[in-house]
């Protein structure tokens, strides 16, 4: 029977082993990797353009050494960042899900692309819900286009020269639109979507802030749009809007009701 480590990608491991050995000892060459991990130089130096043309490891031109690149400081600051809006959000994503009996998700932007860092199940028989590490688009989905929205203008363009891919009937394929739609989610201060990302599916999402004010993440309610009356997107805004405020309160470390909290909408 194959153990687990028949799964292991060898060039992945390798590559991980190149970026530990700088870690542990930058400014080192292709000669001296290749002999500190047991390679060939010319596995290293393959490994070594791979890892210098994504920014996680430089070279110094003049004396052809190696060292981590600026990729890793972002990554490092990603990871501690979303640890921390994980520590924050946890308890009001758990009393959103209470409140609602809906799905809820934590969102985040990664580059070009979406990515769910955590959810809630709902309560009901028949769920709608993003697995946890799912990357996706951010021209489509209640928190994605939130984030899109709040993105700087040069991640906007991108994603508007890009491939507007369609999931579904209603997704928001034409820029002109996407434009129009995401100046009405800036001017509300949240989104409501609805069967443009999953078909029969709604989203209400709200933007986490940090302490400049900027939109670092999203907290959303999803769920099957035959329950989404009236009544419900009121009630679901007001609640996403206010685990939003107290997520972002955490963040920021304000005490509990300062006056930079924001206020519940209807």
């Amino acid at each position: 029977m194959a153990g687990t480590n028949d799964y292991r990608i060898a060039a992945v491991d390798r590559a991980l082993m190149v970026l530990e050995a700088l870690a542990e000892r930058p400014d080192q060459g292709v000669t001296q990797i290749a002999q500190r991990l047991g390679l060939t130089k010319s596995i290293v130096f393959r490994l070594l353009q791979t890892l210098e043309a994504r920014g996680f490891v430089a070279r110094d031109p003049q004396r052809s050494i190696y060292a981590l690149g600026y990729r890793m400081s972002v990554l490092g600051e990603q990871a501690g960042r979303q640890r921390g809006l994980l520590a924050a959000a946890a308890q009001a994503m758990d009393a959103l899900r209470d409140a609602t009996s809906e799905n809820v998700n934590l969102v985040v932007r990664d580059d070009l692309h979406s990515l769910v860092l955590a959810t809630r199940a709902g309560r009901h028989a028949i769920r709608l819900f993003a697995e946890a590490g799912r990357r996706g688009p951010l021209h489509a989905g209640g928190g994605s286009q939130l984030l899109l929205a709040f993105a700087p203008e040069e991640v906007r363009g991108a994603v508007l020269a890009g491939e507007l891919a369609v999931y579904t009937p209603h997704t928001v394929t034409d820029p002109e639109r996407l434009v129009r739609t995401l100046e009405r989610i800036r001017a509300a201060g949240y989104n409501i979507a609805m069967n443009d990302l999953d078909e029969g599916a709604f989203s209400v999402a709200a933007p986490i802030v940090d302490e400049r004010g900027a939109a670092i993440a999203a907290i959303s309610v999803a769920g099957s749009v035959v329950r989404l009356d009236e009544d419900r997107r009121q009630t679901y805004l007001a609640a996403a809007l206010a685990a939003a405020a107290e997520i972002s309160r955490r963040l920021s470390g304000q005490p509990e009701g300062a006056p930079g909290d924001r206020d519940e909408a209807a």
